[in-house]
């Protein structure tokens, strides 16, 4: 049998590191992956049978194969994340964000100007950035601002033209805010001490300028220039307090930068901080769409290249949750404990809290979406064959063995649907027996439902552990359900999931949203059964009350009720009234139990 091109293409790939691309029937590239062993890793899409659909569709589509082999893990790294940005393969993650970001410019001129801008130029000038917030930039110019005086004219500040006397100061002079380079008033030698304090704190180092104030403000003092001094007291002042809100961890923790990630079925979400001096000097979060159910790892290596390519990191060392593969020369460090494992948990804190906003967004602006993602994450954690849709609960309510009732909750989407609920009186068992009536009100639910061919749910949840779930199994086993609907019972005590045939309970996070799905079920087919057991009881106290009257039965009992609502109304009632009702005898007899005195 011959064998296609693509198998034997298979048999002669190296087992080198290296890239691979896949191409669809057009010549088109709809997948860029990287490998550690080009051989094992090409071949294992087509020799594995693949549980997630897209990986399925993906590999019917490959029609060629080509290869690049790289020397090392990471140069496949960065050439994977090369050749994905300038493609942009159907299959493939994409990191994309659309927004230019601001940078800090000391420009490459005489009494340099420091300013921000959104373009950079290649003319020699220092950009530091990009910083994902305008506001920290607008911040941080202001401190400078406040703590030194800097030219904002565009001027060409030559020898030449300044020994000339071609400017004239300006009212930024006059108002404090510049010493007047353009007029000879400041040398370049003050002004460039200046640039670089400055260009320090813009790192995130005050401990330079701190100290040169400080010497400054003694001086001043001893020379009982006071107030000089108590102007560079409000500098330090200015300084310390921007320093001490800036610094979240130790400032020996520099040039450093955190990422983190939390996914679900759909997304995953990579927070990244950049640390200089203890200082957090960049945070940016980004959303990741998964295209071929990638894992975190997957994720969080292609996002660790991309975001410090994007904001022109140069930090030699990362902290990240778990062990990735990086650029050569960068160290890794996952943090165990102590202030690296607070910040990488502080990383995570702002993963966690950027994903909730999502939600919340989406749950506004795309609710499909939002119920896709639930169903998805429910489906999973479940451990179900379909999205779980629809929902019914059941929960029996008696007290003391009295009015024994059922009750059955329906969800839809994830949410209630409360024209769906109903109530039912328990008709077959005597006494207060949990398991019969469970096994009765299961029977009967869906022995209707099969009669009038209405949808059945994807999922029934039962109010209780192993016993109420045998015994509405034994229901399912009777109408032919069995295998057909997914059962499972949830036990009070601990939230213990149990399944059929499984001793082992299942254990849900306690902060997971499946578990407040099916807590928020329970809940509210327990509301819902004892709000309608408390009814049938106090109307059963009412009838009581009329009925224990000598020669007045149940229909009587009722008549009079649903003409005066109420026993104490009947009390209040004029023999006349209660004749109009039941007749001139059974009046006299009620109206004299009521009247004795």
């Amino acid at each position: 049998m011959s064998q296609t091109p693509i198998e034997i293409q298979l048999q002669t790939l190296p087992n080198n590191p290296g890239v691979y691309q896949f191409y669809n029937k057009d010549g088109k590239i709809i997948y860029v992956g990287k490998a550690k062993n080009l051989k094992k890793r090409v071949s294992s899409y087509f020799h594995k049978n693949h549980e997630y659909g897209k990986t399925r569709v993906l590999v019917k589509k490959i029609e060629t194969i080509k290869h690049i082999v790289v020397p090392t893990e990471t140069d496949a790294l960065l050439l994977e994340n090369n050749l994905i940005k300038k493609y942009q393969p159907r299959y493939n993650v994409m990191l994309k964000d659309d927004k230019t970001y601001p940078w800090i410019c000391i420009k490459n001129e005489r009494f340099p100007r420091v300013f921000t801008t959104r373009n950079m130029i290649k003319d020699g000038s220092e950009y530091f950035g990009p910083y994902t917030s305008m506001k920290t930039v607008r911040i941080l110019l202001d401190l400078i601002k406040g703590l030194y005086s800097l030219r904002t004219c565009n001027y060409d500040l030559s020898k030449e033209k300044i020994d000339a006397g071609k400017y004239k100061v300006c009212l930024e002079y006059h108002l404090g805010n510049c010493l007047g380079p353009c007029e000879g008033y400041q040398s370049l030698g003050e002004y460039d001490k200046q640039i670089t304090a400055i260009r320090e704190i813009i790192k995130g180092n005050f401990k330079d300028s701190l100290g040169d104030f400080k010497s400054q403000m003694k001086a001043l003092a001893a020379e009982m220039r006071f107030e000089e001094a108590q102007q560079i007291k409000e500098k330090i002042d200015v300084l310390e307090n921007y320093q001490a809100k800036s610094t979240v961890v130790n400032p020996k923790i520099s040039n450093v930068d955190v990422f983190s990630i939390v996914s679900d079925e759909s997304f995953g979400y990579v927070n990244f901080l950049q640390l200089s001096y203890g200082a957090i000097i960049r945070a940016h979060t980004v959303e990741i769409k998964k295209k071929l159910n990638e894992s975190n790892e997957e994720l969080l290596e292609l996002a660790v290249t991309e975001l410090r390519t994007r904001f022109n990191s140069q930090s030699k060392e990362i902290y990240v949750p778990f062990s990735i593969n990086v650029a050569e020369g960068i160290k890794v460090t996952i943090p165990k404990l102590g202030d690296k494992k607070r910040i990488l948990e502080l990383s995570e804190r702002n993963a966690k809290l950027y994903r909730q906003e999502r939600f919340k967004q989406i749950k506004i602006v795309d609710p499909e979406r939002h119920v896709k993602r639930i169903m998805a994450q429910m489906k999973k954690d479940l451990r179900l064959s379909e999205d779980p849709r629809h929902i019914e609960c059941f929960d029996n309510s008696n007290i003391q063995g009295t009015n024994p009732v059922a009750a059955c909750v329906v969800f839809k989407d994830g949410k209630p649907s409360k024209k769906d609920y109903r109530h039912f009186n328990i008709k077959t068992v005597v006494g207060p027996d949990d398991f019969a009536s469970m096994e009765e009100v299961v029977h009967r639910r869906y022995k209707r439902l099969l009669e009038e061919a209405e949808p059945l749910p994807q999922l029934i949840v039962i109010d209780g552990g192993k016993g109420q779930l045998s015994s509405a199994l034994k229901s399912l086993d009777r109408l032919g359900l069995r295998g057909k609907i997914a059962i499972i019972g949830i036990a009070k005590r601990l939230e213990e999931i149990y399944y059929p045939g499984d001793s082992i309970p299942l254990y849900l996070d306690k902060k997971s949203e499946t578990l407040k799905i099916i807590q928020q079920l329970r809940n509210e087919a327990h509301r819902f059964g004892i709000t309608f057991h408390r009814n049938k009881r106090s109307k059963a106290a009412i009838s009581s009350a009329l009925e224990n009257i000598d020669g007045i039965g149940k229909k009587t009992a009722n008549d009079l009720l649903k003409t005066f609502k109420s026993v104490k109304r009947v009390k209040e009632a004029s023999l006349e009234q209660i004749v109009l009702v039941v007749g001139k005898a059974k009046a006299k007899k009620v109206y004299n139990a009521f009247h004795k005195n």
